[in-house]
């Protein structure tokens, strides 16, 4: 069994936004996920970064933090499709259900609806010494939010970002065409010894 990189195509979608194969995969290998690992996974939408994350902690547990019922019902369903059972949907708008999940190893975060300093205050409390946040940052607000809040917290934290264009070749007639996916800033943060 491939446990990382899952094809879209594979997963339940409905209309809620999913984070593509090549970004999940730079994003898991961002976060350094073990096999025992604690996860939590805010604005996790289908589910599929928590699906993944959780293939790889099959003696861990993920955390999907979602605030729609449309998310939380799509994670239910592809945890189920994939068999996994190391996952709980957690239905809220982060930082509200964060205080119940314990301490944890990693942190992906993909959705923070303007909250971001707040949440990353939250679970940085709760991130073990050499834990990882992985934030993948679509908006160029949200990256700086993120930097402006990485460089308030070099003593807790080193960081490092990286931006990633990916282009898929689509067939049009007899020619193959780049079509363009949205470029994403993937920001990880690397918690320090206390």
């Amino acid at each position: 069994m491939n446990l990382l990189g899952i094809d879209d195509e594979d997963f339940i979608r409905g209309d809620v936004p999913m984070t593509k194969q090549e970004i999940r995969i730079l994003t898991l290998a961002k976060a350094h996920i073990g096999p025992e690992a604690v996860v939590i996974d805010i604005g996790a939408g289908t589910g599929s970064i928590s699906i993944e994350a959780a293939r790889l902690a099959p003696a861990g547990h993920v955390y999907s933090i979602e605030r729609t019922a449309a998310g939380i019902a799509l994670i239910q369903a592809n945890a189920e499709k994939f068999g996994v059972t190391n996952l709980t949907p957690v239905h809220s708008e982060a930082p509200a259900g964060l205080e119940q999940i314990p301490a944890c190893d990693a942190v992906i975060i993909g959705g923070s609806g303007w909250q971001l300093h707040e949440i990353l205050d939250v679970v940085s409390a709760k991130l073990r010494t050499g834990g990882r946040i992985v934030l993948n940052c679509i908006t160029i607000q949200t990256l700086a939010s993120c930097l402006a809040y990485m460089r308030q917290h070099l003593a807790q934290f080193s960081y490092e970002a990286v931006q990633v264009q990916v282009n898929r070749l689509e067939a049009v007639g007899p020619y193959d065409m780049a079509k363009a996916i949205n470029p994403i800033y993937i920001v990880t943060g690397i918690k320090k010894n206390a």
